[in-house]
């Protein structure tokens, strides 16, 4: 389980830092796919800011603390990080959908990542904590 929530780290990491560039890109945006996906439009609007800090970075930061936290299998420290980093996802993508009316590949590939990361660390911790009670009953 630990290499999984890794890999996944990493993928949300790179996915990040794909939306990072795009936010401080000035030429045409190459995810500009068609008007329902354009990167650019996402990222360079004003909810891409977070009290003055791009939200890429702090999705950088937030899927470095979660990858290192399950290379040291600390899967109850995960769990209150990957459910506000969900939550936190969940409320950009609403973003995108009803206010923006554009989505972001990067950013929803981000929402997949946490979204998984989120599910398996909610079975883990529930997996290790039945295996506890199970061994001290």
């Amino acid at each position: 389980m630990r290499w999984v929530l890794v890999v996944l780290a990493v993928i949300g990491i790179a996915a990040s830092s794909l939306a990072l560039r795009e936010h401080y890109r000035t030429d045409a945006s190459p995810c500009s796919i068609n008007e329902r996906w354009d990167c650019g439009i996402v990222n360079h609007s004003p909810y891409a800011m977070f009290h003055g800090v791009p939200v890429a970075v702090i999705g950088i930061v937030g899927y470095f603390m979660l990858g290192a936290l399950a290379s040291g299998k600390a899967y109850p420290w995960m769990l209150p990080l990957v459910t506000v980093a969900l939550v936190f996802a969940v409320h950009l993508a609403d973003i995108e959908k009803f206010v923006l009316g554009v989505w972001c590949i990067y950013c929803v590939i981000s929402l997949g990542v946490i979204t998984l990361m989120t599910v398996l660390v909610i079975g883990k911790v529930i997996t290790d904590s039945m295996r506890h009670t199970q061994k001290t009953a």
